[in-house]
């Protein structure tokens, strides 16, 4: 038979593998795979137990010449699982018959697209690229009202397919921007709550009540005040000036709903003028007001922030930094390179995502924040080990395995069990090739 033929009972008496509990990860068991992607739903409906994992790639430390990291140490462990964490990290048993054989392939923490709007996506239908349009960000918001409703009728499903998409490049986890506004309503928000539900075992989200065509523009307001009683995590916002043409009048609103209903704040900034630069300073004038609100609040793509002369940005890296107002961006390059160099020197949390994955915004959009990582590495020469190591963060929210001395820091005993894992000999290759993921657990359930 085909493998593809293969029956689940059939794979598991051909295997051995009937242990009970034992759970399976496809990918990890042979060379090609046991199960396609598109068997994603069936592969994390294996039971949720105890297992325990062999011949798992770990980092364990660097190599130096002088003072120059030249090498990632590594070494092959057991990890065993149990009620999606890491029970243990132990020596590892190669002749355990009763592991699951990871055929030495690198474990790194899980990713995170922190960035992305999974509610409204041609993904999962028929291709189309975008279209010519007209009238920057009013323009869109005017062809958003003729397309929606035909977009809802299909939305579920479609933000299922594009889940899957990031699952098998190894992200479990996404900030998804949800719009709410006078065309949808609460519709969008809904029908991403079930695609959510539906996948949950596989996917976690965080999600933005995002008035993409403006908070007074198109009087949102009743609708986000609605939405930021129900289950979302964020108040979001849209250029205030360009589109509600009022900067502060629309952020003390965002910021006081924010406050009311215990929300952070995402806020889509493109503007790159004088406006960008006001709305950046007011937002850390009003969370500087709120300390509720620090390590709670965003900027999304902010790129007023690469238009800056140096000491500017260094001003409002320190700023940002200072008041806990993080930066989640897409890592835009050609004529406007972010200065995340210096957002880090100040200890800006940086994040990043994919965006629009194959919508009427954008034509592009892979599912990998390890391709993201991989630009921002190119654009600002992270090219050594050590530097390309340090990247990592940018993909896994923060995680890396280890610390900036070479010591072991994850896994340990009690994480997550968020694991991705890759055909790769450490993370800085990891980065440098964006090297294909070949398996995925979200909170010990086999998802790819």
């Amino acid at each position: 038979m085909k493998k593809s033929e293969i029956s689940r009972k059939d794979f598991l008496k051909n295997t051995g593998l009937t242990v009970l509990g034992m759970a399976i990860i496809p990918g990890l068991l042979s060379a090609k795979g046991i199960l396609s992607q598109g068997s994603n739903e069936s592969a994390s409906n294996f039971a949720k137990g105890t297992f325990t994992l062999k011949n798992v790639l770990l980092e364990t430390g660097f190599e130096y010449d002088g003072d120059e990291v030249i090498h990632t140490k590594t070494g092959l462990f057991c990890v065993t699982i149990s009620d999606g964490k890491i029970k243990s990290v132990t020596a590892n048993k190669p002749n355990d018959s009763k592991a699951i054989d990871a055929k030495s392939l690198l474990m790194l923490p899980a990713f995170r697209d922190m960035h992305i709007h999974l509610d409204k996506t041609y993904y999962g239908g028929p291709w189309q690229a975008i279209r010519r349009r007209s009238g920057g960000v009013k323009g869109m918001i005017e062809l958003e009202k003729q397309i929606i409703p035909g977009l809802l009728k299909n939305s579920v499903d479609h933000a299922e397919k594009l889940i899957e998409l990031l699952q098998s490049r190894g992200t479990s986890y996404a900030r998804s921007h949800v719009n709410i506004e006078p065309t949808s309503k609460l519709q969008s928000l809904k029908n991403l709550q079930v695609a959510l539900e539906n996948k949950k075992k596989g996917f976690g989200a965080e999600l933005v009540a995002f008035p993409q065509h403006g908070v007074f523009y198109t009087d949102s307001v009743p609708y986000l005040k609605e939405a930021a009683k129900m289950d979302v995590d964020f108040i979001g916002g849209v250029d205030p000036y360009t589109v509600d043409g009022a900067i502060e009048k629309t952020m003390d609103f965002t910021v006081q709903l924010a406050v009311d209903n215990n929300k952070g704040i995402d806020i889509h900034l493109h503007e790159t003028g004088e406006s960008g630069l006001k709305t950046v300073e007011y937002l850390i004038k009003k969370v500087n007001e709120n300390p509720v609100l620090k390590n709670k609040t965003f900027l999304s793509h902010c790129f007023v922030l690469g238009k800056l002369d140096p000491p500017k940005q260094e001003e409002i890296a320190e700023q940002l930094g200072a008041a806990g107002i993080g930066i989640a961006s897409t890592i835009p390059f050609g004529k406007l390179i972010m200065p995340i160099p210096t957002l880090y020197k100040y200890n800006v949390n940086v994040l990043t995502g994919n965006d629009c994955i194959i919508d009427h915004w954008n034509t592009w959009g892979s599912g990998s924040v390890l391709q993201k990582t991989n630009v921002m590495a190119q654009l600002y020469g992270y090219a050594t080990e050590f530097l390309l190591s340090r990247s990592l963060k940018l993909a896994t929210g923060n995680i890396l395995p280890l610390d900036d001395k070479g010591v072991q820091q994850w896994p340990k005993a009690g994480d997550v069990a968020n694991l991705a894992f890759l055909d790769a000999s450490c993370s800085a290759e990891a980065v440098s090739r964006i090297s294909p993921v070949k398996s995925l657990i979200h909170e010990g359930n086999i998802v790819y």
